[in-house]
């Protein structure tokens, strides 16, 4: 047996280890944006490193491959990983690197990762199960699934539960340490701000937007090649349609699979640079009204509709936004095992009645009787945006006029009476570009700050790497 102890990698193979190790968290995401190509098995034949995955019922002899600090890395956990990226990057489309290369990638990743996980646990970081549960949850939902059915999937496909439980819970206690290590330390100026601006400003003289529409003919998971087929004659029977002036919009709402489908397939206005280079290749191609060619990405196959294209600079205009603000201010009575809510309905009507017949004031009543923390300001809730509110809440008091009281209003929180003060329009367009100036520069500062301080951790970190001869 070699040991030694494995050098820093430079930067740039810093950033392509952190890529890929965010693979697989990203995959859904990154196979949108990406051709697809057939999900092809690992290789397992002598020599080609890519082992198959957990649910497989080959033997595997484990060993030592790399310690970090006081841990270990198995050479099945080098292994597997391997695996699963090759797999990705394979079902992506992308082209395979050389296997050395990769297991380089991979296994500085995980080291990378492991120092992470062992500061955060130095430092503390716990994620507890109520936690993990809610973030299990989201992820269900988000794949429109119960929980129970995601389990069984994982299981089916070999993956243990709770395995992916660990892995959850890894990476809510990462997002934690970053956010108080990386993002916490994050300013932006406001000269900053100003400079970039100045400079996207001159630079939108010659970008454009594009409005397209789409048509998806989805491909089912796990599609065999006769679905393949099918759903491929499909678009291409759509697109001949389309040639001999079908319109658009119809066949959108007829076939497509995309949730924009009854819009007539409108996406809407989005910059070619946010779309996926597959796509925004095809579609500067087009002039507007015309269609591309039937595109295949791991989604499905779609067609594409440039309705209309502008100058960024005339959408930026075109953005500039006059909302309407509300002054209001409530009184809440939340309820409880001691306050039915027939019981806190009867109250606020008498409330109400009060106020109404001029017997007390609004803020007097909010003071005595409100539930919430703006009971000491006599229900004063400040100046609210569209969508500050609960739909519940924000609806009943656009209707009012300033100085009216509403009946009463239950939401979640509980029962309210609402008074508007007064309204007032104010272009907020400025304060929106301002505010998604500062969101890209304190993105561009967290991944220069992500990648030092990645190195950072790495560079203290113990490591021994051991080979077998």
């Amino acid at each position: 047996m070699r040991t030694t102890r494995l050098s820093p990698l430079r930067p740039h193979q810093l950033k392509l280890a952190a890529v890929l190790l965010c693979a697989l968290a990203a995959g859904d995401v990154l196979a949108q944006a990406k051709p697809a190509a057939p999900a092809a098995a690992p290789s397992t034949k002598p020599g080609s490193g890519f082992l198959p995955p957990a649910s497989s019922n080959a033997h595997v002899i484990d060993s030592v491959y790399v310690i970090v600090n006081d841990e270990v890395i198995t050479k099945r956990e080098v292994d597997q990983r391997m695996a699963e990226i090759a797999q990705r990057l394979k079902a992506q489309g992308a082209q395979m690197p050389a296997e050395e290369d990769l297991r380089r990638q991979v296994v500085e990743a995980m080291i990378t990762e492991r120092a992470q996980l062992q500061l955060a646990k130095e430092m503390g970081v716990r994620v507890d199960d109520t936690t993990l549960d809610r973030a299990i949850g989201r992820i269900a939902e988000n794949q429109k699934m119960t929980v129970q059915d995601m389990r069984n999937a994982m299981e089916k496909d070999g993956l243990p539960f709770s395995q992916f439980r660990e892995q959850i819970r890894n990476e809510i206690m990462m997002q934690r340490l970053i956010e108080h290590e990386v993002d916490s330390k994050i300013q932006v100026t406001d000269a900053e701000i100003d400079t970039y601006m100045a400079a996207e400003k001159a630079a939108a003289a010659d970008r454009v937007e594009m409005d397209i529409s789409q048509i998806l003919v989805r491909i089912p998971e796990n599609a065999s090649p006769e679905q393949i087929a099918a759903r491929k004659a499909r678009a291409d029977e759509v697109a001949r349609q389309l040639r001999t002036g079908a319109d658009f919009a119809k066949m959108a709402a007829t076939y497509s699979d995309s949730p924009d489908a009854l819009k007539g397939g409108s996406v809407g206005w989005r910059d070619p640079d946010r779309l996926p280079p597959i796509f925004a290749s095809e579609l500067h191609k087009l002039k507007p009204g015309q269609v591309t060619p039937v595109i295949r990405t791991n989604v499905g196959f779609h067609i594409i509709k440039l309705v209309d294209q502008r100058k960024l600079a005339e959408a930026q205009k075109a953005d500039q936004a006059v909302v309407q603000q509300t002054h209001a201010r409530h009184i809440l009575l939340k309820i409880t095992p001691t306050q039915s809510e027939d019981d806190a309905r009867k109250k606020l009507a008498e409330i109400k009645q009060k106020i109404d017949s001029k017997q007390a004031t609004f803020e007097d009543m909010a003071r005595q009787f409100s539930n919430d923390g703006s009971a000491s300001k006599g229900g004063d809730l400040g100046w609210l945006y569209p969508g500050d509110a609960m739909p519940e809440f924000e609806n009943p008091m656009n209707a009012l006029k300033p100085g009216e009281v509403s009946d009463v209003i239950k939401t979640p929180l509980g029962l309210h009476l609402v008074q508007v003060i007064e309204r007032k329009s104010e272009d907020v367009s400025k304060e929106k570009e301002r505010s998604a100036a500062r969101q890209v520069l304190t993105d561009r500062k967290r991944q220069e700050a992500l990648e030092d301080w990645s190195r950072q951790v790495r560079d203290r970190a113990y490591v021994e790497f051991r080979e077998d001869k």
